[in-house]
């Protein structure tokens, strides 16, 4: 079952006079309870995936913005990519020590293939965006400390 339609749940129970709501989707379902001072999700028979994506989805707003490092931001929007070429091994991994103008990545846009390098000296702490995944301007692909 998609955040969205559970969010959606809660806020109807909210806007109603009932204290609790169970609905059913093929093999998923949830529970959601209202208590006298806000709305919880308490059970649920949902498959593993879905516990996942809510969980994921739960962590992604509750993240803080204290990363610690020097942040690495896309310059463009495009495509990234972690290697020059699908045979080849990534530019760098989590741990690697990399030095300024070191080659980090690829962002393909509009056909072009723009090496992003490092302005910063230090070990890779992080790699905040999956291989082949599109990016926007400003955000975080990968963290130097």
């Amino acid at each position: 079952m998609d955040i969205r339609k559970i969010k959606t749940l809660i806020e109807m129970l909210e806007e109603s006079n009932l204290n609790e709501i169970e609905v059913s989707q093929g093999e998923e379902s949830v529970r959601i309870s209202k208590s006298s001072r806000d709305t919880s999700i308490v059970s649920g028979s949902v498959n593993q995936n879905n516990i996942e994506k809510v969980d994921s989805a739960i962590t992604l707003n509750q993240e803080s913005t204290d990363i610690k490092g020097n942040l690495v931001t896309a310059p463009i929007v495009g495509t990234f990519y972690r290697k020059p070429s699908p045979e080849k091994e990534p530019f760098v991994k989590v741990g690697d020590n990399v030095n300024k103008g070191d080659v980090l990545c690829i962002i393909e846009a509009m056909k072009m293939m723009n090496e992003i390098k490092s302005d910063f000296d230090g070990k890779v702490s992080a790699i905040e965006v999956e291989d082949g995944q599109p990016v926007e301007f400003g955000q975080t692909i990968i963290v130097i400390e």
